[in-house]
């Protein structure tokens, strides 16, 4: 089983890489946010998990970290009904902040999870279900982002900027920029506009 890989990135696509290793080419999945950081050429250290399918045969899931390898194998092992893909999804979302994404879980906070992170209602109640007493494992990554005190004026922002017809992968966005320009002492009105700001420009 391979657990470890070292060589030269070869190819970045969409959601995996090329990694040369001794002259083979290892095709690597990864979480998008890690992909973001790689450019061909460069060396590269990645951590390896292998999911075997009776369609695709073994596949390669990378991570740049030991703490996202154990994220995404929390993932795929706690959670039902999820495979090596929808775990790698879980982690790009997870890896905008993971001790935001960390206290979600322990505080049962659906909100966040929605608001912030951008999992459905349903999704974000099934990861505090089968997490809540299995994250204390996970190392945590960072620090934690997000005031709690900003949350329910962001909920109602990312409520108005939905009901005004903007996706929620759009209004996630405004929102991102929002807490980078310092809006947790706005309130829910001028946070909306500010949002529509970003939006319109």
């Amino acid at each position: 089983m391979i657990a470890y890989l070292k060589g030269e990135v070869f190819e970045v696509s969409n959601n995996a890489i090329i990694l040369l290793v001794g002259g083979v080419g290892y095709y690597v999945n990864m979480a998008s946010p890690s992909l973001t950081t790689l450019e061909k050429g460069q060396q590269l250290e990645v951590y390896i998990t292998e999911s075997l399918s009776p369609y695709d045969g073994t596949a390669l899931y990378g991570f740049l970290t030991k703490e996202d390898k154990e994220l995404f194998l929390l993932f795929k092992e706690s959670i039902p009904n999820t495979g090596p893909k929808k775990a790698l999804e879980f982690l790009a979302k997870a890896l905008r902040s993971v001790a935001d994404f960390h206290r979600a879980i322990i505080n049962k906070d659906p909100k966040i999870l929605t608001t912030i992170f951008g999992f459905t209602a349903k999704t974000a109640q099934k990861l505090i279900d089968s997490l809540k007493d299995k994250m204390d494992t996970i190392t945590v990554q960072g620090e934690v982002k997000i005031k709690t005190a900003e949350i329910p004026f962001m909920s109602d922002v990312m409520a108005a900027l939905t009901a005004l017809g903007y996706s929620a992968q759009e209004s996630r966005r405004a929102i991102e920029k929002i807490y980078q320009q310092g809006a947790n002492n706005n309130t829910v009105e001028e946070n909306i506009k500010a949002a529509l700001r970003i939006l319109r420009k």
